[in-house]
């Protein structure tokens, strides 16, 4: 083992800073004897007998972006619901006044080995989509998670094989949480019934440039907070068939009853097609079907399904129109808690205009109708139900 040399002073040196304070004062004087210091501590540095740890491999392609989106609307419920809030939905949550769908500001970071996102937001559809957030002990519930909408980093593992971590969107359904990305402004019975967000681990395989699968690992059934022990798992596959078509599955299975109650194994399926045929016409049509045990009359177990089919045509590059008609059956209340002894069966439809006056601008009106097979959607007044509802919704977003 080498033995470390201390830099001494030489002669020259301390004549040169005795110099320097006789001519330029104290501070100068100081100044000239941290450097001539520094100068001599670094050359007999670079002369010790010691190991030199290798450098560490910077990601020089990372890049770091930042972003915001506005999305304003106005709606007019013709059920006129009392308190003003609007039953079985996310989106638009509000009867007759002005208000903020979803606002979010969001940092990004993409690299060839690091990735990650952070966005903050608000609104009413957040507020709506966030209430059945498990509230359990003093450090969880709604409070502070309806404010993340994603809080995620990733890293490569190898060239075609990703992990990421946090609060991400699901991994689940053909429509996502930023109404900007979807085919028509509002989203599906299926979507709105569906996660839109999770916590936990994901693995995302390109097994080839026209498949994708990704295993997901996950607290629950869009929960950040905790209520179970064991964790629930999921997985989605994505297939480009060809450049016009892609086939896409995914699922999700975990225990959605708490640690204290029997297990009620939830088994969730989504079928999804996209197709293109022209650069004016997009469709798509997507089926689910979930399966929960120990949830029907009798403990056994219930089913529920959806389907939905969008078509949406661009007349000009700026002006596009979209149709979209679902169903949605939810026949022993799992999913959709109506209140009353009638379940949720409704058949619904709507017809969309879409115009977009500048890249970042985006206006969309939509008339959206549902008819169901029971008196379950709220009616002025308190205490009395219809089986229909329609309402209208103007919506304007900016993306920064």
């Amino acid at each position: 083992m080498s033995v470390e040399k201390k830099p001494v002073a030489r002669d020259s040196d301390l004549t040169i800073a005795s110099d320097c304070r006789q001519h330029v004062g104290p501070i100068s004087w100081c100044i000239a004897v941290v450097i001539v210091g520094l100068t001599h501590i670094g050359a007999a540095a670079q002369t010790r007998d010691t190991i030199v740890a290798p450098p560490v491999a910077i990601d020089t392609a990372t890049t770091t972006t930042f972003g915001a989106y506005i999305d304003g609307y106005y709606a007019w419920d013709f059920n006129r619901p009392e308190a003003f809030d609007r039953p079985y939905t996310t989106q638009p949550a509000r009867h007759a006044e002005f208000n903020v769908n979803l606002a979010f500001i969001e940092a990004k970071l993409a690299g060839s080995r690091v990735r990650g996102r952070l966005a903050i937001q608000f609104g009413t559809s957040v507020q709506a989509n966030y209430a059945g957030e498990p509230h359990i002990g003093h450090i969880s519930g709604p409070g502070v998670s309806q404010f993340i909408q994603e809080a995620v980093m990733g890293y490569q593992i190898s060239p075609t094989l990703w992990v990421d971590g946090g609060v991400f969107f699901a991994h689940t359904g053909l429509e996502g949480w930023i109404t900007r990305d979807n085919l028509s402004y509002t989203r599906s019975l299926i979507a709105d019934f569906s996660p839109y967000y999770e916590a936990g681990v994901k693995l995302t395989w390109s097994a080839s440039s026209a498949v994708t699968a990704q295993l997901d690992i996950l607290n629950g059934w869009q929960n950040i907070s905790n209520y179970n022990t064991p964790p629930a798992v999921g997985i989605r596959i994505d297939y480009i068939a060809s450049p016009n078509l892609t086939l896409s599955y995914d699922n999700f299975f975990g225990d959605v009853a708490a640690d204290s109650m029997s297990a009620q194994y939830r088994l969730y399926h989504d079928m999804i097609v996209q197709f293109t045929p022209s650069s004016r016409w997009q469709l798509a049509g997507m089926f689910s079907l979930g399966t929960q045990s120990r949830s029907a009359p009798g403990g056994k177990t219930a089913t529920w399904y959806g389907a939905s089919v969008f078509a949406k045509y661009r007349l000009w590059p700026t002006v596009g129109v979209v149709a979209r008609l679902e169903r949605y059956a939810d026949p022993d209340q799992v999913i959709v808690l109506t209140g009353l002894p009638d379940a949720f069966r409704t058949t619904g439809g709507s017809l969309g205009v879409d115009v977009m006056p500048d890249p970042r601008v985006l206006w969309r009106t939509e008339l959206r109708g549902f008819r169901s097979d029971a008196a379950v959607w709220p009616l002025h007044r308190n205490g009395d139900f219809g089986s229909e509802d329609w309402f209208a919704v103007t919506s304007l977003a900016l993306t920064f």
